[in-house]
This record gives C-alpha cells, structure tokens and sequence, in this order.
C-alpha cells in the first residue's frame, strides 16, 4: 500500500486559483492582468527609511516576541482606538505574517476537526481552504444579488457544531460593504449562541462615495465573542512584507501564540519595523491614492454598461472588486482562460469563491494606473461580448 502521498485532508483542498491564472498570464504575453487583488502604489517612504535603517543592532538578528514589537504594537492600539472606535480592554494584538496567517492562526485557536464554520457566499477562496486544512467543514449561506448578508439565512445554518461566523466587509471578491445595522446584527447573533464573529476588514479603508466602513469589535461588549482581521498589504502597498494583525479576545490569546510559535515563530523583524513607519504615515497615505482608485472604479463601472445585456454588474461600493454574473452557457473558468488568450486581459472565475450557480468572474481594477486600467476594462468587454455572443 502506498504510503508516501499527500494526506487526503489537503487533496480535498482546492488547488490556488491566483497562480493558475498567473500563469497562463506569463504564457500569454501583453495580457493586463485584472486579476490578482493588489494596489498600483508602494509602501511609503517612511516605511522604506524604516527598512533601510534596520539591522545595526544584534537583537534585530534575533527572533523578536511572537504577538509583535512593542513600537509596532503601540501604533496598532491607537489606530484602533482612532480610527476603528475598538477598546484593547479584554482583547490582545498578534501580529502576523499577512491576515491569512490571522485567519489560519483564529481557526487553530477555536475550532475542533469537524466544527463547522458560517461563510457567506461568495467567500474568499483562502479562507475556505484553511477551514479545510484543519479538517472542518465550511458552511455557505446566500446573500442577496448584490451580495449583502442575508441574517435568516446565517441564523438557518447554524447547528451545534458552528464555531464562527465569518463576514468580510468591503468585501473580496464582490466589493459589497455592508452595512452596520446589518452587522451589528450578526455580531448579536454570535454572542447570543456563544460562538464567535470573525471579522476580515483587510479592505476598511477602501469604500466608495458615501459608504462608510463598520468595525464590529467597536460594539459594547463585544470583546468576548469577536475577532478581527486586518492587513497592511492593501492599504499601505505592502503586499510582499507580509504584516497583518489579529485583534483577539483575551482568552484566545495563548492558543494564538501556540499556532503563531509553530508555524512563524514571529513575524519577519524587518517588516514589522517598515510597518511602524507605514503606519507613522498613516491613513491619509492610502486614502491620497484613493482617488485614483476611484476614478479607475467609475471607468470600468461605466465600460461595463455597454455589456450589461449579457452580464449583471453589482454596485460594488467597497474594495476594488467587482464580480459579474456573465450570461453564457460556458463555465468561468474556460471563459477566463479564453479571454486571456483571445483578447489578452486575466479575470478570476467565480467559482474559486463558490460561485458555482452561473459564470461569474472576478475584476480586480486596484492594480493599475487609469489608462491601463481602461484598455484592459475595453479588452473585458470586448472580448464579453464575443464570447456571450458565441
């Protein structure tokens, strides 16, 4: 009997979807990616000084204390404070190697094989995959077409094996903020059955027009129930430093530590030093880029009209996603591979985030400067077009 193979546990996980269209991206040369959810901006240069200026003591050579430096810390609980209206009474930060280290590292500390975790669907495909990993079982409830949280349908899906409830607002992969009411009602829910809220707010700052971003964990008495997620990848372009931060209540906090020792130690020194100089910039850093982001966000709602009798195009008020319901007998992913290498432009298929009722299709416009930003949206629609027409 064969005994060298993987585990069935994580041949029972979808395979990555972003390296797949990566890919066929490198095989396709000129394609404009609208793909990977990233930013067209950089870190500041605070956090660069910062970078430049590590590694004259021996201590920073060393391993650092696994929830974080006490300067970056610091800077943590007062933008929490400011910014999100969350209290540190009865909570601990951990800082993390990106928010889905967070996410795995919250899972490790709540969840049994078998327990059942609540994802609206769409979800964010990584997400779902570490609930795999450790052997639980993700379940999807609905929202609406426009991809707001339906609380009946989380409430319906609850049983005695649920641990959490999870909502990501702005949302990846369909831009949806939701509302606070909405949340507050969630956040509610949770306490009442004794599980917890986890609360992915790697896109807080990113909202549109007059829409505005609610953090759970400011709610009263929150604390005992109610994990939140955050990343510096988005805001600050700080994807390949790798800083996140979990904020946790008190009593998960060695469970944490015990995940965050075995699988990091600590998070790299070097990054979390940068991180003290992003976050010394702060908010109005991301939000002087906002605007381009918004512009692109017009551009490409206003592009997409002229395709809108053969997809339904949501109001997407939050991050830099937009996810389209395309009208085509044809699965997403052989539309994605098609509109790659017959009109040079990269998608994600929805199904990556269990869209499975139709062909739905990722656009991620937070990568690219205006002007490439309209050829690849005017590529989209073109190439929409003749495939929907086919």
């Amino acid at each position: 009997m064969l005994r060298t193979q993987s585990s069935r546990r994580m041949a029972a996980v979808q395979a990555p979807i972003i390296p797949m269209i990566a890919k066929l991206v490198r095989d396709t040369p000129g394609t404009i990616s609208l793909g990977q959810g990233v930013v067209y901006y950089g870190p500041p240069a605070t956090a660069l000084a910062a970078a430049r200026n590590f590694g004259d003591r021996p201590e920073q050579h060393k391993y650092g204390p696994a929830h974080g430096i006490p300067e970056l810390l610091e800077r943590i609980g007062w933008k929490l404070a400011e910014e999100n209206g969350i209290s540190l009474a009865g909570r601990r930060v951990v800082v993390t190697a990106g928010a889905n280290m967070g996410f795995l590292n919250a899972l490790f500390a709540i969840a049994d094989s078998g327990d059942e975790v609540i994802l609206p669907r769409p979800y964010y495909f990584n997400q779902e995959m570490a609930i795999r990993m450790l052997d639980g079982t993700p379940v999807f409830v609905p929202t609406d077409e426009n991809y707001r949280l339906q609380v009946d349908a989380i409430r319906a899906a609850l049983t005695e094996r649920t641990r959490a409830v999870v909502t990501i607002s702005p949302n990846n992969p369909s831009g949806a903020v939701y509302p606070e009411a909405t949340l507050r009602e969630v956040n509610a829910l949770c306490k009442e059955r004794g599980i917890y809220h986890i609360s992915d707010e790697a896109y807080e700052y990113f909202t549109h027009g007059a829409i505005r971003h609610f953090s759970p964990a400011s709610i009263e008495s929150s604390e005992a129930h109610t994990i939140a997620l955050y990343s510096l990848s988005k805001a600050y372009g700080f994807a390949s430093w790798r800083i996140g931060y979990l904020v946790i209540p008190e009593h998960l906090y060695e469970a944490v530590l015990k995940a965050l020792d075995t699988d990091l130690i600590c998070a790299p020194l070097v990054s979390q030093h940068a991180a003290v100089g992003a976050l010394e910039a702060g908010a109005a850093y991301c939000r002087e880029h906002l605007e381009t982001i918004r512009r692109v966000r017009i551009l490409a709602l206003g592009e997409l009209q002229s395709v809108a009798d053969v997809c339904r195009i949501p109001p997407a008020e939050g991050a830099f996603y937009i996810l389209l319901k395309v009208e085509s007998p044809l699965d997403a992913m052989t539309v994605a591979e098609r509109l790659i290498r017959e009109h040079r432009v990269a998608v994600i298929p929805g199904n990556a985030f269990g869209q499975e009722d139709g062909c739905y299709l990722r656009v991620s416009y937070g990568a690219l400067e205006p002007a490439s930003a309209e050829t690849g949206i005017r590529r989209l629609t073109r190439g929409l077009r003749a495939i929907a027409g086919a």
